[in-house]
């Protein structure tokens, strides 16, 4: 009987460490995605169902980027994406994505700039990690779920998703309005790629209809942390204002079932909004009360109702 009760707590033991190392491979996975990086951009239209469409050019640009771990938790990991532009002399607040484990509610992305709150269960996310992944004002922009993969050396992360349309076509396109992503996140020996098969829908009351489709892939290559001096001063004066303005988000999800954000106010986009009142703060020093007030304020501005 000794025996068996011995097995049993090995054979836990073993259990319970299998999943801790999974777990582990997970995080580290998710960390490498942080670092100093040039990145390729490459989109390209591969079909359509429909014999007249007339397909859009191939949008092809790179750019320098830093990505800093802002939080590093047993079950969150968060990364901060800065672009760096004119060399080393230019800085633009990029995307952010929080990563979280076994995450059982999502803002799952409809249409015209509105998101709705979803449950899940817990079986739905068991072992899983949702990308959250943000506008460079923190505003939502899509949220994706999948399971991390750690075999044969390759270590990969599967999802699929509605989002928004992507910002190189937001201002160019009204043709389609929600853009279905299948994202492949893998990473590679210089850095990491992000693959993606998307397809590009005409939401509506009568259902969705695919316009096209099209392939997606951004390179992350790791480059000399050298070049990126300024970027990570002014990231030190500007990300006690950030933090306001995500813990300030925040309040709004949770009180929020439905996120319906307006284009512009006051002929304003809200990134203007939220860029201008991070010059204004940094230089007159403000306090993080004054921080979060004012960002409420911009944010109720653009909240809408329905």
């Amino acid at each position: 009987m000794k025996k068996v009760n011995l097995l049993i707590a090995l054979i836990c033991i073993v259990l319970t460490s299998s999943a801790q190392t999974k777990l582990d491979q997970d995080r580290e996975a998710i960390k490498a995605l942080a670092g100093f990086y040039k990145v390729t951009f490459n989109y390209a239209e591969t079909f359509s169902p429909n014999d007249d469409y007339k397909f859009h050019e191939r949008h092809r640009s790179s750019a320098k980027e830093i990505a800093i771990i802002l939080e590093d938790s047993p079950k969150k990991i968060v990364i901060q994406h800065l672009l760096v532009m004119r060399g080393d002399s230019m800085i633009i607040k990029h995307w952010r994505e929080d990563w979280t484990y076994e995450d059982q509610q999502i803002l799952a992305f409809d249409k015209q700039d509105t998101w709705k709150k979803v449950t899940l269960t817990a079986n739905d996310v068991k072992g899983k990690w949702t990308q959250k992944v943000y506008q460079v004002d923190d505003s939502p922009r899509y949220q994706a779920i999948g399971t991390w993969v750690h075999v044969d050396g390759r270590n990969q992360w599967q999802s699929n998703t509605d989002s928004p349309l992507p910002r190189r076509e937001y201002s160019e396109r009204s043709d389609y309005n929600v853009l279905n992503r299948g994202n492949n996140l893998y990473l590679t020996s210089t850095g990491w790629m992000f693959e993606q098969d998307n397809k590009k829908i005409v939401r509506s009351a009568t259902g969705d209809k695919l316009l096209a489709r099209e392939k997606g892939l951004e390179e992350f290559i790791k480059t000399d942390p050298k070049s990126f001096g300024y970027a990570q001063k002014w990231w030190k004066e500007n990300e006690s204002f950030w933090k306001d303005a995500r813990a300030t988000w925040d309040t709004v999800f949770a009180e929020n079932n439905v996120i319906k954000l307006a284009a512009k106010v006051d002929n304003k986009l809200l990134y203007e909004q939220f860029f201008a009142l991070s010059d204004q703060s940094v230089k007159e020093k403000w306090s993080s009360e004054k921080n979060k007030e004012s960002i409420k304020k911009i944010i109720s501005a653009y909240l809408t109702k329905g």
